[in-house]
């Protein structure tokens, strides 16, 4: 962690994480926010449009945690998850499940397919930063 100046002239504390994360969700708007964020964070941000798309790209870029949207065409968050924790080389990733929708169900779903963690959209920085430093813990300054 590093201390930077405000403006105003007081303190906050500034994680920068050296860690890879994929965003996958097919709203442009939501994986440019995300991306964004983290990558403020220090993150290096891999990002896919559906689960087929980020099914292709994990091996190639092997990401330290994976943030899912349930809602998508064609391979939702919960099938793209189920896929990815019964690989062997990524079983280990962890898999947090991003969704509008907050029923008990929902979230028992998402653990059921092997998700690590739930968080509802609209998230904060705070979110996803937490998300990553509780699963990936590999925060460094």
């Amino acid at each position: 962690m590093s201390t930077q100046q405000t403006p105003a002239g007081e303190t906050s504390e500034t994680l920068q994480l050296n860690v890879k994360v994929m965003v996958i969700d097919d709203s442009k708007t939501i994986r440019r926010s995300a991306e964004t964020l983290l990558k403020k964070a220090g993150c290096e941000v891999v990002t896919a449009t559906d689960g087929f798309e980020a099914l292709a790209k994990i091996t190639e870029h092997n990401p330290d945690i994976i943030f899912v949207d349930i809602m998508m065409p064609r391979l939702d968050g919960y099938q793209t998850c189920a896929l990815i924790k019964n690989n062997k080389n990524f079983k280990s990733t962890p898999v947090i499940m991003l969704s509008s929708k907050d029923s008990i169900f929902d979230r028992a779903r998402g653990r059921i397919v092997g998700s690590e963690e739930y968080l509802t959209k609209p998230f904060s920085r705070e979110d996803l930063i937490g998300a990553i430093t509780s699963h990936v813990g590999a925060t460094r300054s």
